[in-house]
């Protein structure tokens, strides 16, 4: 036990970040992801910076950072007390919600994800 946040952990924190990021910018996951849109994780890059220990807070930003026809990223920085602890970007591709078969980010999501575009 090293009393930190073991590293497979990072990628449920930003999978939870990435649903309440959809929410933030007016979808509600419990609909959207079923009926309108969907996406799945095809690569995750992920680095840890330093610990984040036992019961420590950790604030989770995240913006797109990339869009492509069918494909987007999502940067994600973790921080524990204003100190770094894990960053990643992960690509995902935009999912039919009933068939999961490939498909373009839908018009509406795009424009959202446009307005929130970091380098």
């Amino acid at each position: 036990m090293q009393g930190v946040v073991f590293n497979a952990h990072w990628l449920t924190y930003f999978d939870d970040a990435c649903t309440r990021f959809f929410e933030a910018i007016g979808y509600e996951p419990n609909v959207a992801f079923f009926r309108d849109f969907d996406v799945m994780v095809v690569k995750a890059v992920l680095e840890w910076q330093g610990p984040a220990r036992f019961d420590e807070p950790v604030a989770i930003a995240v913006n797109p950072s990339r869009l492509g026809a069918t494909s987007l990223d999502l940067r994600y920085i973790a921080t524990t007390a204003g100190r770094p602890a894990c960053s990643a970007t992960l690509t995902y591709v935009s999912v039919k919600p009933s068939t999961h078969a490939p498909q373009p980010i839908p018009a509406e999501l795009r424009e959202r994800l446009e307005a929130r575009l970091i380098p």
